[in-house]
């Protein structure tokens, strides 16, 4: 006996002398990386990153153009880029992108705007559109904008055709194929795996469920989509038409006209994108790269054009401390970007906890005057939304006016959030309304009875015990439907009553429908067609306001993160392991298009987002389409 203790006490102590010798290892790995880069960062001023003169910029977006970033671990973010790793799905802000091109129109250093777009993934034609306004206003310096790639997607290519001059790969490719929305639906592989769903939900046309109920979209669900859907490309088609100077007719969304038009063309996507009058000029990199090298110069290397890229202006033009305004008024900007989920939230989700705290800090605040609540959500927890709401009703009753701008979309809980407020503004291609209500869940007594598990026991009420291993009684779903319709009711009413609209007014454009900001405008759900400069300015002419600054309240990341991210942000760059040079603008980034890559990532998509829901009586609002926009 005493032999098997010595073995077992002889095992514990190797393996706990493995966990010390292994935790000691990564600890002082650690702390050598962090050692280093302090002293990178001390000595980081000898190695400023600098304008050359007469230069390009080249607008070298790589990943999806945001409102608001989600929050990513500094210690993550460093080591990723010390090894050379990207991250799984990288974001550019949406305002650097803007301060950037505002930037570069009144430096005399930048002769020449690039726009090398391969990297960029999605967007929505909302920030796409601020985007171009930014670079209308670019071109008004005189100032040159050319675009080039290897390839162009839709979003890119509406970019792109801002531009004054486009230069696409001779074998490059193109294709327009519009706006559309397919999804996956799972009830026969529901009804395969024997699990029950019970769908509670309010509203002719709120799909956010069909997925789970049907295995095709139904017919109200596409005569809705197709609406909003249609908008949209109305006014893809048009901005790009103005832009390139064609005519609106000049898309073509008929296979057989773009086979007669493609056979014409050599069959080569690129010849057609050329004869079709989307680019300018089909050209081999080498060839992009010397006449680039004509227009501004080489380099200090001489291997290719006098450039910087997006992030490297980006530091070296933002000043190291921003001039404070003397004015003591300020309108707060506030973002609420990404799903509604209870509780505190990590920027790049809004939580029902930490939106609130943001708004109430606005409200504690003497300096702000007025408050811009910066909409991007397609929804999610109804408990969430009205605790953001009460927040909201609480900074217009302090005497602060709340302005709703709507990003991409503001949708079911977006919406929400929105109503209250004193002014609503959209753009045009706002996705917005969809205000209606659902409730879901799953039961698996049949699954689990197929393996031979069941549930039994007694309990002192009918409704003891009651969980996802029993059968849904039907007073308990008539329990959850009562529920759920008292939440489209207190929906339809809130609208209502700050829309200065009847209860059937708004039950007729209510229902779960989901409409373009220019429709929504049409149906009073939305005041005002603008930006967020526009709201920014109105929320000031409600407070009264003559002078003004503008004052994001955001959280305010931990002293030990500030503390990283600012040894990360000089270091990264001298501890890069990658043996390819993240300066090769002519090179496009590699996007995974495989369709496996795709059928997996979506699949994965829609369980995550299912997944994240944490509403304590499980009711949503959220409109799933618009979350793919």
């Amino acid at each position: 006996m005493s032999a098997v203790a010595n073995l077992f006490k002889r095992i514990l102590s190797g393996a706990w002398w493995l966990f010390t010798l292994t935790r000691s290892v990564v600890l002082n790995f650690i702390f050598i990386l962090l050692f280093v880069s302090f002293i990178i960062m001390i000595a980081s001023d000898k190695d400023q990153i600098e304008i050359p003169d007469k230069t390009a910029l080249v607008l070298n977006l790589v990943g999806d153009l945001v409102e608001q970033k989600h929050e990513i671990n500094p210690m993550d973010a460093f080591l990723n880029e010390a090894l050379g790793q990207e991250e799984d799905r990288p974001e550019v802000l949406l305002a650097n992108v803007i301060d950037v091109i505002n930037r570069a129109k009144n430096d005399d250093r930048v002769e020449l705007l690039v726009l090398q777009l391969q990297g960029l993934q999605n967007a929505g034609l909302t920030k796409l559109q601020d985007v171009g306004k930014a670079l209308v206003d670019y071109k008004s310096s005189g100032k040159k904008v050319i675009a080039l790639g290897d390839h162009f997607s839709q979003d890119q290519y509406y970019l792109a055709s801002y531009a004054d001059d486009i230069w696409l790969n001779s074998q490059g490719f193109m294709l327009l194929d519009g706006y559309g929305r397919y999804k996956m639906y799972f009830k026969s592989a529901l009804e395969k795996l024997a699990i029950k769903q019970h769908i509670f939900r309010v509203g002719t046309f709120k799909s956010a469920v069909e997925p789970f109920l049907r295995d095709d979209m139904s017919d109200a669900a596409k005569e809705a989509n197709k609406l909003w859907l249609g908008d949209l490309w109305g006014q893809y088609k048009q901005d790009v038409a103005n832009q390139r100077g064609f005519a609106v007719e000049n898309f073509d969304e008929s296979i057989t006209d773009l086979l007669t038009k493609f056979s014409q063309s050599n069959s080569s996507f690129a010849e057609y994108a050329l004869a079709n009058n989307w680019v300018d000029q089909l050209k081999t990199r080498d060839q992009m790269r010397n006449e680039l090298i004509d227009l501004v110069g080489e380099n200090k290397k001489g291997d290719s054009y006098s450039h910087i890229g997006f992030k490297d202006y980006l530091e070296a033009s933002t000043p190291i401390t921003a001039l404070e305004n003397k004015s003591s008024n300020k309108v707060a900007i506030i973002v609420a970007k990404g799903t509604i989920l209870n509780g505190t939230q990590k920027p790049g989700t809004i939580g029902g906890d930490s939106t609130a705290k943001l708004l109430r800090k606005a409200r504690m605040n003497k300096k702000v005057k007025a408050v811009v609540l910066r909409v991007d959500s397609p929804g999610g927890s109804a408990f969430a939304s009205e605790i953001i709401r009460q927040e909201v009703e609480l900074l217009k009753a302090a005497g602060k006016p709340v302005i709703a701008s709507m990003g991409t979309y503001a949708a079911s809980g977006g919406y929400w959030i929105s109503a209250p407020a004193d002014k609503i503004y959209a753009a045009p291609s706002t996705i917005t309304g969809s205000i209606g209500i659902f409730g879901m869940m799953m039961t698996f007594e049949d699954s689990l009875g197929k393996l031979g598990i069941h549930t039994d026991g007694v309990g002192t009420t009918d409704i003891s015990g009651f969980g996802p291993t029993q059968p849904l009684t039907d007073g308990m779903a008539q329990l959850f439907q009562l529920s759920i319709n008292k939440g489209y009711q207190d929906f339809i009413t809130l609208v209502a009553e700050n829309r200065d609209m009847t209860i059937e007014e708004v039950d007729a454009v209510a229902q779960g429908r989901v409409w373009s900001g220019a429709k929504a405008k049409e149906l009073g759900l939305v005041d005002e067609l603008g930006n967020l400069t526009d709201a920014v300015i109105a929320a000031a002419e409600l407070a009264e306001l003559e002078q003004y600054d503008t004052l994001l309240i955001e959280k305010v990341p931990s002293s030990r993160n500030k503390f990283l991210q600012q040894m990360i942000g000089k270091s990264s760059s001298f501890l890069a392991l990658s043996p390819f040079s993240s300066n090769d603008l002519m090179s496009p980034t590699s996007i995974d298009s495989k369709p496996v890559t795709q059928f997996v990532g979506q699949l994965q998509k829609e369980l995550a987002t299912m997944n994240q829901f944490n509403d304590p009586q499980g009711i949503y609002t959220l409109c799933l389409a618009c979350s793919e926009q």
